[in-house]
């Protein structure tokens, strides 16, 4: 398959990310169907354009012709086997579960057609352990977005020892294709590249923090003043979700068994607290 014949772009999962994800695929000029079992979720997706891009538009970012292509190159439905039945290119973007991961990827490759490329936007769960759920492991490769995806231009790309060179190529490729700066990664890894330095940076700024050295808000200011940061680690983690900072430990803690890889008691009582950051007006900041 070439690049060309990459005409249309499923997005399962309408969140955060999803959402995002699939406008930058309409904005590039792929057509898109993005699907969600939420009927909310499937609602913000849409709504989102309203919100975000006239400012983009009044700001010079982008035209309101590119906006008014993307609103119709794109479409939204609770039904997988309609989003992906004809795409080309499918890219998952659910919660970080293995097993939600893997029943999703079993259905897409039952749905889509044989050269449909599969990939996951998992931020830490390489692709070796969700390809076997599918009878096409070398089309199954790591797409990691990075938050928020309209305005961040990276992009992971990691090739499993599954996945074929071609499956590599062109998933760069389409990252090119969407604006975006492919990063190839040869080998699969825990947390890819970036979420290794966070997951680093992060598990120190907690640990500080229990043992009471100092506060979410002096470590913040200290990684954003002295280190050069554009954000501290108590922000990100806001940012990102604290929900999301504990079920990817737990994932990974539940896979392990090390003691060390499982949630901080900070992250572990905001989570329990439902202080997950922004999306719940309250995290190690208000947000109110």
């Amino acid at each position: 398959m070439r690049i060309e014949d990459i005409q249309k772009i499923c997005v399962i999962g309408a969140g955060s990310m999803g959402c995002q994800i699939a406008w930058s695929a309409a904005l590039a000029g792929y057509r898109v169907s993005c699907t969600d079992v939420s009927l909310e979720m499937l609602y913000h997706a849409k709504a989102f354009a309203e919100s975000y891009f006239p400012a983009r538009v009044t700001k010079g970012k982008l035209t309101q012709e590119q906006v008014n292509a993307a609103k119709e190159n794109i479409s939204f439905t609770q039904n997988l086997e309609e989003a992906a039945a004809d795409s080309d290119f499918a890219i998952e973007s659910v919660i970080e579960k293995i097993d939600i991961k893997r029943k999703i990827f079993a259905e897409l490759d039952r749905i889509t057609q044989p050269h449909a490329i599969l990939v996951t936007n998992s931020s830490f769960i390489v692709s070796s352990k969700i390809a076997s759920a599918t009878k096409r492991p070398e089309k199954i490769c790591n797409m990691h977005f990075f938050n928020p995806v309209l305005k961040m231009n990276i992009v992971e790309v990691v090739q499993g020892p599954h996945t074929s060179a071609e499956t590599a190529e062109l998933t760069l490729g389409v990252c090119e294709k969407m604006g975006k700066q492919g990063i190839l990664l040869k080998k699969e890894i825990y947390g890819f590249l970036v979420n290794r330095f966070i997951r680093a940076l992060n598990h120190e700024a907690l640990y500080l923090a229990e043992m009471g050295v100092a506060s979410p808000e002096e470590i913040d200011l200290a990684v954003t003043n002295a280190l050069g940061h554009p954000i501290g680690p108590f922000r990100l983690m806001d940012f990102t979700g604290n929900d999301l900072s504990y079920i990817i430990e737990m994932e990974r803690y539940q896979e392990t068994g090390d003691p060390k890889d499982k949630p901080s008691p900070l992250i572990t009582e905001k989570y329990f607290k439902g202080e997950w950051g922004r999306k719940t007006k309250k995290g190690f900041y208000s947000y109110e």
